[in-house]
């Protein structure tokens, strides 16, 4: 279920002003009157997608203080914004004291309010990551923390819990970028091994001649070049888990090693004289089609059905586009406080933008599409202006891309009554560049060459031939341009 906002008032009028603004913020809204209604709310099946709670301190019945108290973040409940029309010094420092994160006095205006709300959601949005960070290095992180909303990942969440409950091999599967590592991670934090090693071994990183040692380990001198002696990747794990990362892409040669030390409990070094015990849980994961890879004899089938004692498929993203705006606002909070900007919230329309794309590169690809957004962004809300690439995409597959209305603005008179339009579209009518500002003025020509290459290189998909050729400029001023306008891609 999507995050959403919990507003307590018994006004009707206020009531509709708040889910608005809220609407406009691009989250879902929770309406009661009273603070009995509302801690049946809080207390019901909707209480984890609770984000924030905007509260009226003065209503019939139960009094707003009271509610506060109990629902106050120390104590484990969303961010809450006081509102009253009492805007006593008293009554702000006790709100305060209670645990609300602002105060506002009644009649608020809407930009006041908007202000606050980015405020509060940022900084819940960064406390959680804060929290997902912290437990994810201390190997804490358990399934409840991942950004799992869709329906389609309820059995993943399931199985996961039960594969935690004892030792049982693993094996997760799934297209590349949906998250396996992750899932991984949290069956560890669930599992009695939790705060234990999380070791990470990519099976097809690992060069042929190198596997055995890498995995197994070796004494000083066994072969040319061991110079010291190495302990494996099992030995490290020891204690905890072993996580093996495309498991499709081992050689066949380390398939019998790696059966030998599943089937016996230990591993043989190289150059070692006698083999070393290791207790640790195994974990593996795959993108590839492990039947298929045994029926073309390049998998053993006797590790295979070792492996896959307890099989859990992840769907890919296109099949779970519930987690979407969830996820899109997780890496926005993360990527903004990363890069120091003062985006806060997504758009409805960029959201829903984001929601009909099929994401054939999964969570991964919506991750490094917010990061870009982001860095593209100057206010504090993304629009679909900073999804090029995803307009364009999304209107390749045949879908109509939903854009802002265009803004109205007096026509400029040139001559014989001749006007010049507001916005400069793109032929294919996806994304557009405002040419006159609100005020009726023409916008800079640095702006509008910004804004041009913003949109080649979204149309071209960042291939800097392609997008000089189209603008008509050379390589080396396309890279002078996009420096001088904030456009340069991050360091690496």
């Amino acid at each position: 279920m999507a995050k959403l906002v919990l507003i307590i008032d018994d006004d009707p009028a206020q009531r509709r002003i708040l889910a608005e603004i809220v609407r406009r913020l691009g989250y879902a809204n929770r309406v009661v009157q009273g603070g009995a209604e509302a801690l049946q709310v809080l207390a019901g099946p909707d209480q984890g997608s609770i984000a924030l709670v905007l509260l009226d301190l003065v209503m019939p019945g139960m009094d707003g203080m009271d509610l506060l108290r109990r629902i106050a973040p120390a104590s484990g409940g969303p961010p809450v914004i006081v509102q009253t029309a009492n805007g006593s010094l008293d009554a702000a420092k006790a709100a305060m004291r209670a645990g609300a994160v602002d105060f506002l006095v009644k009649p608020t205006s809407s930009e006041r309010l908007e202000i606050s709300i980015r405020s509060a959601l940022k900084i819940e949005a960064l406390q959680g990551e804060i929290s997902r960070i912290k437990r994810k290095a201390e190997g804490t992180l358990t399934l409840a923390d991942l950004v799992l909303r869709a329906d389609a990942m309820q059995r993943v969440v399931a199985l996961g819990r039960r594969a935690a409950a004892s030792n049982i091999p693993v094996l997760i599967e799934g297209e590349s970028g949906v998250g396996k590592e992750l899932i991984a991670r949290a069956i560890q934090g669930e599992s009695e091994r939790r705060s234990r090693p999380f070791v990470v071994v990519n099976c097809g990183a690992i060069p042929e001649k190198l596997v055995e040692s890498i995995l197994f380990g070796h004494e000083r001198g066994s072969f040319t070049g061991a110079v010291d002696r190495r302990i494996g990747k099992f030995q490290e794990a020891d204690g905890g888990t072993l996580f093996l990362d495309e498991i499709g892409e081992l050689p066949l040669d380390a398939q019998v090693k790696l059966l030998r030390a599943l089937h016996d409990g230990e591993i043989d070094p190289v150059g070692a004289k006698k083999p070393i015990r290791v207790n640790l849980r195994l974990i593996s994961a795959t993108n590839r089609d492990m039947i298929q890879l045994v029926k073309e004899g390049k998998f053993r089938e006797d590790l295979y059905y070792r492996l896959n004692v307890f099989p859990i498929s992840v769907p890919p993203l296109r099949e779970r586009l519930d987690d979407v705006p969830e996820l899109a606002r997780h890496f926005l909070a993360r990527f903004a406080a990363e890069e120091g900007r003062r985006v806060t919230s997504i758009g409805a329309q960029a959201l829903d933008l984001l929601t009909r794309y099929p994401w054939p590169g999964n969570v991964r690809q919506l991750e490094n599409t917010m990061f870009r957004a982001v860095v593209l962004s100057d206010g504090y809300e993304l629009t679909v202006h900073e999804f090029p690439q995803i307009a364009a995409q999304l209107d390749g597959f045949g879908a109509s891309v939903a854009t802002a209305p265009a803004r109205p603005a007096p026509p400029v008179m040139l001559g014989a009554e001749r006007t010049v339009p507001q916005t400069i579209a793109l032929a294919n009518g996806v994304l557009g560049i405002q040419a006159i500002t609100d005020q009726g003025e023409i916008r800079p020509l640095e702006a509008m060459e910004a804004d041009m290459i913003r949109l080649a290189l979204g149309r071209y998909r960042g291939h800097m031939t392609e997008v000089a050729k189209r603008l008509g400029i050379g390589r080396s001023t396309l890279y002078r341009k996009m420096r001088e306008f904030g456009l340069a891609p991050r360091p690496t």
